[in-house]
């Protein structure tokens, strides 16, 4: 059976078809975050700080570490991507304990983050671009970990499934060239975006299939790819993920967190409710008032693509006696009664005189 490791310096995540459905954790990434980019170039860690703590406490079992920023102050990432990544690195796994993804397309931040990285990090990516095999593979090798392995090539991403199932196979051959075995290949079949294809969900069910069966090697995807440009795209991704699952998906690159709701909402809704004569109780806190209205919560949580994930691994007996999903889905205690047992006892039963 395939299992694919990854190690942080005291844990462990397992990539395998009877194991559960691994969470890889998207937010340390500059690319689309103005703010984060900013905040990079001026030597600011304070939001991949909190990105990293709350993924991990969101239920992420690895963190995708990306500093692909483009300085202003230095347009060119050649220079400035290999220390900001080994610095993101260090400083992410000295805050988190969890096994960590090295994600660039700079050939030397790869190095870097894999040189700062303890244990055995995933790295991605190789694709099935040559210069690309000719680089990424003996730095698998040589480091000896797992990698990412996506599905286009020199002629860019094809439309066509079977054409993406050549690439992932070709990448899988080129990589036993170098003594790497399929189970440390991870392949992302790549998932176009539902709105502009409509057999998109059904192409990546069957790709993902085939890969199992034919290739044996654990996959993954960025799940929100398949909701882009869509409303409600939550409700997209909670249906697509379990059904990937169901296909034979073992992991995913996306956000665990559920974004914390802003005071221009929660001002708006306080507004729509003194319009309706709702009169609330004086002094009401916003995490309370939010909770009333079902508008979230004031503070990260893990996001409904956690449950959908959690209510599938219990589905498909990943999670033993539903041990994962209780546990999520137990109300937090009450301020005063952390530590206590049944009838609200501290230490739970009594002691025998």
């Amino acid at each position: 059976m395939t299992r694919t490791i990854v190690e942080s310096k005291t844990k462990t995540a397992v990539l395998g078809f009877d194991e559960p459905f691994c969470v890889i954790g998207e937010r340390i990434n500059p690319t689309g975050r103005k703010k984060l980019a900013a905040e990079l170039e001026a030597g600011d860690f304070s939001t991949v700080e909190k990105d990293a703590v709350a993924q991990v406490l969101a239920g992420a079992t690895i963190l995708d570490i990306n500093a692909g920023v483009v300085y202003n102050s230095n347009p060119n990432p050649n220079e400035t991507e290999p220390p900001l990544m080994r610095k993101i690195v260090e400083l992410v796994q000295g805050l988190v304990d969890v096994p960590l993804c090295v994600d660039s397309s700079v050939p030397e931040a790869l190095e870097a983050g894999l040189q700062a990285a303890e244990g055995r990090p995933l790295l991605n990516s190789v694709t099935g671009e040559e210069d690309r095999l000719e680089f990424v593979l003996p730095l698998v090798k040589k480091y000896n970990v797992p990698v990412v392995a996506i599905s286009n090539d020199d002629t860019g991403i094809s439309e066509d499934p079977d054409v993406r199932f050549e690439v992932a196979k070709k990448i899988v051959q080129r990589a036993a060239d170098f003594g790497i075995p399929a189970h440390d290949i991870v392949v992302d079949p790549l998932v176009m975006p539902i709105g502009a294809m409509g057999t998109a969900g059904l192409q990546v069910f069957a790709l993902v299939r085939r890969l199992r069966e034919e290739l044996g090697v654990n996959t993954t995807c960025g799940a929100s790819n398949i909701s882009f440009g869509l409303p409600n795209r939550h409700g997209i991704n909670n249906a697509f993920l379990p059904m990937a699952m169901g296909a034979g998906m073992t992991s995913a690159i996306m956000n665990p967190v559920a974004l914390p709701i802003g005071q221009k909402k929660i001002a708006e809704k306080k507004a729509e409710v003194e319009a309706a004569g709702i009169i609330l109780p004086e002094g009401m806190e916003d995490e309370a008032f939010v909770q009333m209205f079902g508008l979230g919560s004031t503070k990260p949580r893990a996001g409904k693509e956690m449950e959908a994930i959690r209510a599938a691994n219990f589905l498909t007996d990943n999670d033993p006696h539903g041990a994962e999903w209780i546990k999520a889905n137990k109300p937090p205690a009450k301020e005063g009664e952390e530590g206590r047992g049944r009838g609200g006892r501290a230490g739970g039963r009594r002691r025998r005189a």
